[in-house]
């Protein structure tokens, strides 16, 4: 069986105002993984631990099935690659493919071919210094670097921190394509909607230091419906996944779950078929997440 990409048992991280944990998390490999949260609820420290910038006070991390008691050896960070939000200054005088050849000599699994493939996907000027490319142009070149030694898991904070509604477009297209071709883990940090829904196979919520969870997006956006029927309260009561309810009129109730699938199994059962059914929009799930409403097939 493939090991896990990363793992947290029972990791804790203690800050001056509040505690990060305790973490339970395995990341499965080749995967799109979305961690999000508000602002604050800890989830840049569960990146920052993966890299190493940040080390736990407790538990254990792992990396591809192994565990390391002090820094990880250079044979396994040169598995991973990370974009940060803010980019690195280091290589403002150079031009992208001149950084290519520096980031280049530190891979042994560098592929030129590869990043060349990417950089025009991407269409990104290659003899243009990185200061003057604009932001969009420079987050699209650190992805490429990035995934131009095909990494076992890359790290994406905010990816698209900066970018024009078109660029974030372009990138998130290719970004979704790429993905069907290589076997990349990539755990994306992200408040953005729409990042999520077009991007992430999995979604995990933090919040106030706690990992709420990690479930399927799909199943999330599937199964939390608003769905209309006719009857009346006492049918609603015996229904799985009822979040609220709300008598519409003599003949109609209409209510939220969190279990669309199964409740139409029993409604077809029963010889009902709803009226009307409206999917959640995801920031309304995850509010719904966070106020303490469980997904179903969550993964703790």
């Amino acid at each position: 069986m493939e090991p896990h990409v990363i793992e947290f048992r029972n990791v804790m991280k203690r800050r001056r105002t509040k505690t990060i944990g305790p973490i339970q998390l395995s990341i499965p490999q080749g995967y799109i993984v979305a961690l999000v949260g508000p602002n604050g609820s800890g989830k840049s420290t569960l990146p920052n631990m993966m890299i190493q910038t940040v080390f736990p006070d407790e538990g254990e991390v792992t990396w591809f099935g192994e565990s390391y008691s002090k820094e990880l050896p250079i044979e396994v960070r040169k598995q991973m690659a990370f974009v940060p939000e803010q980019l690195s200054v280091e290589e403002q005088h150079m031009t992208a493919d001149q950084a290519a050849t520096f980031r280049a000599s530190w891979y042994d699994n560098w592929d030129g071919y590869f990043f060349d493939e990417l950089m025009s996907r991407f269409d990104v000027p290659r003899g243009v210094k990185l200061r003057k490319m604009s932001k969009g142009e420079r987050r699209k070149f650190e992805i490429a670097a990035a995934l131009a030694p095909r990494p076992k898991l890359l790290l994406l904070d905010e990816p698209s921190s900066g970018l024009d509604p078109f660029a974030w477009k372009q990138m998130i297209d290719q970004l979704h394509k790429l993905m069907k071709s290589i076997d990349t883990t990539i755990i994306l940090s992200t408040h953005v909607v729409d990042e999520i829904r077009r991007l992430a196979d999995y979604v995990i919520l933090i919040h106030h230091g706690k990992l709420l969870g990690m479930v399927e997006k799909d199943s999330l956006l599937d199964n939390w419906k608003e769905c209309w029927i006719q009857g009346d309260a006492s049918i609603v009561r015996e229904l799985p996944g009822i979040i609220s309810s709300r008598q519409e009129n003599a003949t109609t109730i209409s209510f939220v779950t969190t279990e669309c699938l199964e409740v139409e199994n029993i409604l077809r059962s029963a010889g009902m078929t709803f009226i009307q059914t409206r999917s959640l929009e995801l920031d309304e799930v995850l509010r719904l997440w966070i106020d303490g409403h469980q997904p179903a097939g969550m993964q703790k």
